[in-house]
């Protein structure tokens, strides 16, 4: 466990930020789909999720 966390902690913030950004674009793509109510049902907890996650990776050092 204590190795898990440790790998965890050595991401800098690049990695971080990727993952947080595609989670929007995820988030927005689902959104704007016309063909599945349950992909829209999630888009805003998807883009909020991503847009915590990016003001908090935001913060991580270089």
């Amino acid at each position: 466990m204590s190795n898990f966390i440790n790998k965890i902690l050595m991401l800098r913030r690049g990695p971080w930020e990727m993952v947080a950004s595609v989670l929007i674009a995820l988030g927005v793509v689902m959104l704007m789909q016309p063909f599945a109510i349950t992909l829209y049902t999630y888009s805003f907890i998807t883009t909020l999720i991503g847009t915590v996650m990016f003001i908090i990776v935001s913060h991580f050092p270089e």
